[in-house]
């Protein structure tokens, strides 16, 4: 986890070389492909992309060049990765590196989201087991985990850097109601581009894109809009003429992101309450790429996390029924619809839906178009039910993890101390100090973090927690301390989610003891 321009590039062609042999990089934007593989003929290396771009005769010319020797690496996509006719050509060139760019792509499970992130765990096997490193500038504590455990190396070394941009100034204003929350929103991005200054509204949905896209026109700011749902070629030119200055406010969701390196971006302004602190920080990234200050603005509206607290709280697939689901796709290679699976299996469509993801990160089954599940690699033929409560454990572990991003959002929203301070410490970033340069700080109430002694320096005995330590619970078991406040502490429980405990029982009752 390295901030941006921290040179990953680098890491990984560094780390090839180190290793000898070929290096295969996922990437998820095809801008990026490009980017990437002219850095790395730059540096003398022989790169090529192997993407949906490529003629048939080209996509072939490059595979035979891997399998031959002839190339050092390839940037390719997570799409590209679950074909089997591209592993099986790129295992012949027995890759030693798989590197993962955006790494956090693997736990995002948006709207947004691209199922073949999914299969890399998979992909690994297929390829030998080449050694794995990911990449990413934003990874929170439950992110990580997850990261680990869906790529099928959970006692993967972990390197965290500052995830700091001191030079962002944060804002978060509390709304409770929907026309008040989009009036302020064409009110703040109207001062903020009054000197022309560039920037970019987050928001949840495609129709919102729409919505604040439209208020700000009729308030005269030139803004268009982006989403997933855009046709392609839409969206290059909304995207194009965003880097080029002609367009100078973009109103999207979290598909105008990656790939989106312009530097004098000044402002990003949330317009919903993001999903996750990962997808914020990465949002808020967008600004200031040229060190100069830069404001980020939330507009929380707390009835905004209901939407991904309910997704968080539905039923989970239970082992059996998903044993029926597995038993049905076995037995049928060619493929069959999801929507016939749920049924027999005495499923919710919703429970199936969310079940899914889990089996294919497990191989146990593959995505086909026209929503079909087929036979994966795992589906043997005496593991269906091993498979199938490994799958179900997975997607517990995952709906826990959900409810837990909700609250860290919340948390951080409605921060009662320095907001830097907490967002970095959902970041797995201790800091004792307040930053002084955010709306809690401007107001005098910066907060106090308390002794941050640790308790692994105490023995468990005197001194508080801090982000990042590892700690044990009578009754929750070991967990990771996620954030510390003047009167809470937030742990991540291995086991059990996220709980927040009185600082002040915990100090007195030594809840919480060193791991």
């Amino acid at each position: 986890m390295l901030p941006p321009a921290a040179g990953k590039t680098a890491v990984y062609a560094v780390t090839g070389l180190v290793l000898g042999g070929r290096t295969v990089v996922v990437s998820p934007t095809l801008s990026l492909h490009r980017d990437q593989v002219a850095h790395l003929v730059d540096a003398g290396l022989r790169a090529e992309v192997l993407n949906s771009t490529l003629a048939k005769g080209r996509h072939a010319e490059v595979l035979d060049a891997f399998e031959a020797g002839d190339l050092d690496v390839l940037v390719t996509s997570p799409e590209q990765l679950a074909r089997p006719d591209v592993l099986d050509a790129l295992a012949a060139g027995e890759p030693s590196l798989l590197a993962i760019d955006e790494v956090h792509c693997v736990c995002d499970w948006g709207p947004d989201f691209r199922p073949d992130y999914l299969t890399l765990a998979v992909a690994r096997r297929r390829l030998g087991h080449p050694r794995v490193l990911g990449l990413t500038a934003t990874a929170s504590v439950p992110a990580r985990q997850e990261i680990l455990e869906l790529l099928g190396v959970p006692e993967a070394c972990v390197v965290v850097r500052d995830p700091d941009r001191p030079h962002i100034h944060l804002t978060s204003h509390l709304v409770h109601s929907e026309e008040t929350k989009w009036e302020r929103v064409a009110r703040e991005v109207t001062e903020l581009s009054g000197d022309g200054a560039t920037g970019i509204v987050y928001v949840t949905t495609r129709a919102h894109t729409t919505l604040v896209r439209d208020r700000l026109r009729d308030a005269g700011i030139a803004a268009e809009a982006y989403h997933g749902g855009m046709k392609n070629a839409e969206r290059a030119r909304v995207q194009d003429a965003f880097m080029a200055g002609e367009v100078p406010v973009v109103v999207a969701t979290s598909a105008f992101g990656m790939g989106i390196d312009k530097p004098d971006v000044r402002w990003v302004v949330h317009g919903d309450t993001p999903t996750s602190i990962d997808a914020y920080h990465q949002e808020i990234g967008r600004a200031g790429r040229d060190g100069e200050p830069a404001t980020a603005v939330l507009f929380h509206r707390p009835q905004d996390l209901a939407r991904p607290k309910l997704f968080a709280s539905g039923r989970d697939a239970k082992p059996r029924a998903l044993s029926t689901v597995l038993t049905a796709v076995r037995a049928n290679p060619r493929g069959v619809a999801i929507d016939e699976l749920a049924d027999p299996a005495g499923l919710s469509k919703a429970a199936l839906a969310r079940a899914v993801p889990g089996l294919v990160a497990l191989g146990a089954v593959r995505q086909l178009p026209g929503r079909k599940l087929a036979p994966g690699d795992a589906l043997g033929e005496d593991d269906i039910d091993g498979l199938a409560k490994e799958a179900a454990a997975l997607v517990t572990r995952r709906r826990e993890r959900e409810q837990s991003k909700v609250e860290l959002v919340r948390r951080y929203a409605e921060a009662t101390g320095c907001r830097r301070r907490t967002l970095l410490e959902t970041l797995g970033a201790s800091r004792d100090e307040a930053c002084g340069y955010c709306d809690m700080c401007d107001a005098g109430r910066a907060g106090d973090p308390g002794d941050r002694a640790g308790l692994h320096e105490s023995g468990g005995q005197d001194g508080d927690p801090v982000p990042g330590e590892a700690v044990r619970h009578d009754e929750w078991g070991r967990g990771t301390v996620t954030t510390v406040a003047e009167d809470s502490v937030v742990v991540l429980f291995d086991g059990g989610g996220y709980r927040t405990l009185s600082l002040p029982l915990v100090r007195e009752k030594h809840l919480l003891q060193p791991a």
